[in-house]
């Protein structure tokens, strides 16, 4: 479904991103590992057209979609649920998810695709009146990837979404992962937390200063000592 091939993302004379190459079938969930300041948002937010992209290709569904707006990779399929969460802090939880189904050419499905989301996590029902930002950081986690949701993406991008979140509320928004793979989704998932991310993954790819170094099955990367030294300076 989604192949980058050898790609550098810089930032005027920064490079971002030096050479990253992966691969997402459809239907899998991938992990994107890496320390902070390895290139994972960076390049999130290039296959989201969020920043450009220097050099190298995004194919998404067989197409290059490199250098394309933000708008129209959302309508093609691919949605982000950034780092940051990024919400209408002033706006209700259903009006933050109704924004989040703008892209859609047939308004006829955001019903369905809301209670989706509130099948997901039922939190956001019992709250979806309340503003956003009265909210705590669970659940705004949850409001931005059942925004994400609400485009009906073929591929969901997620960018660290157990960061900074308390250890129960993880473990709520990895099961809702888990039902979400399970359902069909596709997922690309950037975390730091490398047991949460590879156990819930299929393949993993390990970045280092903006490129790919490692990657494999993910059962198979939870005991790799190449993982521990790459990522946490193990010798």
């Amino acid at each position: 479904m989604l192949r980058i091939d050898h790609l550098e993302v810089r930032y005027g004379d920064l490079i971002g991103v030096a050479d990253v190459s992966l691969e997402v079938p459809q239907g899998a969930v991938v992990a994107l590992l890496g320390s902070n300041g390895a290139g994972k948002t960076t390049t999130l937010n290039a296959i989201a057209g969020i920043v450009p992209v220097a050099k190298g290709e995004v194919r998404f569904a067989g197409e290059n979609i490199a250098g394309q707006p933000a708008y129209a990779i959302v309508r093609k399929g691919l949605a982000l649920s950034p780092e940051g969460w990024r919400l209408f802090t002033q706006q209700s939880v259903e009006n933050n998810l109704l924004l989040g189904a703008t892209p859609l050419g047939d308004r006829k499905r955001i019903p369905d695709l809301l209670e989706r989301v509130y099948a997901v996590f039922p939190r956001l029902k019992e709250r979806r009146l309340q503003q956003a930002g009265t909210m705590s950081g669970g659940e705004r986690q949850m409001l931005a990837v059942g925004r994400a949701l609400m485009s009906a993406p073929r591929l969901l991008l997620l960018d660290e979404p157990s960061l900074g979140l308390a250890p129960a509320i993880v473990d709520t928004m990895y099961d809702s992962f888990a039902a979400l793979h399970k359902a069909g989704q596709t997922i690309l998932l950037a975390e730091q937390s490398v047991d949460l991310a590879l156990e819930a993954a299929d393949h993993a790819y390990v970045l280092q200063v903006g490129r790919t170094v490692l990657e494999g099955p993910a059962k198979a990367m939870l005991d790799n000592p190449d993982v521990q030294r790459i990522y946490l300076g193990v010798e």
